[in-house]
């Protein structure tokens, strides 16, 4: 069953893509698990920054901008969060055999006006 708040979280996430595809990224993976042994958590969105030549592991964080404009959604990506993140990614270079790749965190922000339609994206590049 997916929940109100999933589908909000994903609605994030497209916009974060969107974000992502017009700065020239390219979306490698979106919502990332390992698939075998104990789970150890989920990326949100794989990219590779073709610029810089590196992939970019991204959490995004979206919220609500009437209820929460006063708040920076970035700050719900706590320590904990943050070791999970590293330990996917990690399980990730190394199953795809990529443990040489040049790699970054970054986060991105979204705040979403349900009333005018509109949202408001912040990228954080190497959290």
């Amino acid at each position: 069953m997916v929940t109100n708040k999933r589908k909000f979280g994903d609605l994030g996430e497209k916009i974060a893509i969107k974000f992502l595809k017009n700065k020239k990224y390219k979306i490698v993976e979106t919502n990332f698990k390992n698939k075998t042994g104990r789970m150890l958590g989920e990326i949100d969105i794989i990219a590779q920054d073709v610029q810089a030549n590196e992939l970019v592991f991204v959490e995004v964080k979206t919220r609500e901008y009437n209820k929460f404009k006063d708040t920076l959604p970035e700050e719900n990506i706590t320590s904990m969060k943050l070791k999970k993140l590293v330990r996917v990614a990690n399980f990730y270079l190394q199953n795809k055999k990529l443990t040489a790749a040049q790699y970054r965190f970054d986060a991105i922000s979204v705040w979403l006006d349900l009333k005018s339609k509109k949202a408001k994206v912040k990228h954080i590049c190497s959290l």
